[in-house]
């Protein structure tokens, strides 16, 4: 990918939440290019004027580049170039700790102009304060802390207080970015509603910009959410602080964050002393689709479906993401709904990138054989059950875009997954997995949340046994798709009796969890097949009745699956009516809520907005 650029940093050691800033020259004619990677995210200057940001969410195996066209920002002749990285240095689920660094080249004219090597010339930021503490939550990260005073003109070229780099040894597969880079929309306004709180009028997904006039330095925090609570933001919930810090100077000041995309709908801002806000706002960042046009013949429906795509689309970065204002991670299971809307509701059924997401996913690597729990993800945790998820997300793909290339690349995972669930099989069931790093998590509901970060031992577990058969099922038809020997009919046969024999009451006609009757074990052992179609009829009713323990919002689609399956025309008024009872209370929000308790869930920091819940979008097109 780089013909002669190299690693560098621009000290030894790779500081927590540390900013680098490296400057260089290079001559050009015509047409250039930039090729950079880095560890953490950057933002790229050419002659002092953005150029691109967003680094890819990668893995050192699976290391991406960015290639940007640069020639409408450079000179005939001499040109600066500038690079500020933002090195995390703190694994969490949505990064993984490596060596900091970045690698660029520049090739103008075809040929290689500038390059990172030991002479480039580099410093720790002035302005950004490295080492910075404040945490806004243990799936996002670090925030931030800007000093306006501190600033010089370092993107211009201006080299104050710059030394030469050093060489970093990464050892980095690299591969062309996967999809498309994210695009800015203009920038938008927020209100000022009085006592320091603006409201941008909905959620966005964006960049942090702003003006304001300060008489002398003062410091200014800026805490963001997607509601109020007695008319202020929630900064602080719980170890989590939704808020980032900035430094004004004497003067105008104008900033902008390129590297932290915010999600809300509120600011707070604080100052120690008096300021003037001229503009606070977010440029909309957000993944380029398109999506089709849809006219439903239920007004209520119309509006429902536009809040699930609204939400779809303010998920989606460089990868799908559950909630963009809390975590900004990628889950299997999450990612698994998200993709399956996406098929719907845009153009080309959005195969590039739901490809990308199932690739990234697939190089995620543990050694009990399972899923991490996001991805790329450096911290020791997985949801045994969302690694099953990730073979119904394959076969669901395929479905839909009849890709079969993909299979070459992911199917030495798939196998990897069966061989972790089958070895973790006794008396003919598979088992809850025994340790602390193990989340047997299947639902925000009665008897199916898990104990995490708690071993609950090595027991008989009917829901991770039914939800296995399902991948096993999954695939088996991926192999009948792409002519590949299927392995596993004997397991799959055998785990499908045994579970009927030991979770399925006669007497009922029902599956139970341990005596636990939920709607989520019978909803996904008719999805899995191990009912007789006259027994799924039966679970049907029982479904559609509300007589079992509930299952949350996110898993409302396997119930939905299943009624489908045991008669479509008699239930398709249910499951229409049962989306407008749980979705018409998030319609005044304009996005849908990770569950229907909406912001008052898991200690009054629900998220209203969450990509696992926009399957209205699937259902409407389907029971057309």
């Amino acid at each position: 990918m780089f013909e002669k650029a190299k690693w560098i940093w621009y000290e030894k050691a790779g500081a927590e939440n540390s900013f680098g800033e490296f400057i260089g020259e290079f001559a050009s004619q015509g047409a250039t290019k930039v090729k950079i990677s880095c560890d953490g995210d950057y933002t790229l200057f050419i002659n002092g004027r953005v150029a691109s940001s967003n680094q890819y969410g990668d893995f050192e195996h699976y290391k991406s580049v960015d290639e940007i066209d640069i020639t409408e920002l450079t000179l005939k002749g001499r040109n600066q170039i500038a690079i500020l990285v933002w090195h995390f240095g703190k694994s969490t689920q949505r990064y993984k700790k490596y060596t900091p660094g970045v690698i660029c080249e520049v090739s103008a004219d075809g040929k290689v102009s500038f390059f990172t090597d030991e002479a480039t010339l580099c410093r720790q930021s002035q302005a950004y304060e490295s080492g910075f503490k404040r945490q806004i939550s243990s799936q996002l990260g670090f925030s931030f802390s800007y000093d306006a005073t501190k600033e010089d003109f370092w993107t211009q070229g201006q080299p104050n207080s710059f030394k030469k780099a050093v060489l970093v040894n990464k050892k980095c597969a690299f591969v062309p970015r996967p999809n498309k880079r994210l695009s800015l929309g203009s920038a938008v306004k927020a209100t000022h509603l009085g006592n320091g709180v603006y409201d941008l009028g909905k959620e966005y997904v964006g960049l942090l910009t702003f003006e304001l006039e300060a008489t002398e330095k003062t410091k200014i925090n800026i805490a963001f959410g997607e509601c109020l609570d007695n008319g202020q933001v929630k900064r602080i919930l719980g170890d989590r602080d939704f808020s980032v810090d900035y430094t004004a100077k004497a003067g105008k000041n104008r900033f902008t964050h390129y590297m932290l995309r915010l999600a809300c709908r509120y600011f707070q801002l604080s100052s120690e002393k008096p300021i003037k806000v001229n503009f606070l706002g977010l440029i909309p960042q957000f993944y380029p689709v398109e999506a089709k046009e849809v006219c439903l013949s239920n007004p209520v429906d119309n509006e429902i479906y536009k809040i699930c795509l609204s939400t779809l689309q303010l998920c989606m970065m460089e990868h799908y993401v559950d909630c963009p204002w809390r975590e900004q991670c990628l889950y299997a299971f999450d990612s698994r709904n998200q993709m399956l809307s996406g098929y719907y509701a845009f153009e080309n059924k959005n195969r590039e990138y739901a490809r990308s997401n199932l690739i990234l996913m697939s190089k995620d690597k543990r050694n009990d054989g399972l899923m991490s729990i996001c991805y790329p993800c450096g911290t020791n945790l997985t949801i045994p059950s969302f690694s099953l998820y990730y073979i119904l997300s394959l076969k669901e793909y395929l479905d839909n875009t009849n890709d079969l290339s993909v299979i070459s690349e992911v199917n030495a995972k798939v196998k990897e997954i069966i061989k972790a669930f089958l070895n973790n099989m006794e008396n003919g069931i598979v088992c809850k997995f025994p340790l602390d790093c193990h989340w047997n998590f299947y639902d925000w509901s009665p008897h199916a949340d898990g104990s995490l970060y708690a071993g609950e031992g090595k027991s008989p577990d009917p829901l991770i046994s039914v939800l296995t058969v399902l991948a096993l099922k999954s695939y088996r038809e991926i192999c009948e798709m792409c002519g590949l020997p299927y392995e596993y009919k004997d397991e799959e046969n055998q785990l499908k009796n045994r579970i009927k024999d030991l979770f399925f009451d006669t007497g009922s006609g029902l599956f139970h969890a341990n005596g636990n009757f939920l709607e989520l074990i019978n909803a996904l052992a008719v999805k899995a097949g191990i009912p007789t179609h006259k027994e799924a009829e039966a679970i049907a009713k029982a479904l559609a009745s509300g007589a079992l323990i509930p299952c949350s919002l996110s898993m409302k689609c396997f119930t939905y699956d299943a009624l489908i399956f045991a008669d479509k025309d008699k239930y398709k008024n249910y499951i229409l009516e049962d989306i407008r009872r749980t979705y018409v209370p998030m319609l005044t929000v304009g996005t849908v809520w990770e569950t229907a308790e909406g912001a008052s869930a898991f200690g009054n920091a629900g998220s209203l907005c969450h990509g696992w819940s926009s399957t209205p979008i699937y259902y409407y097109n389907i029971l057309q």
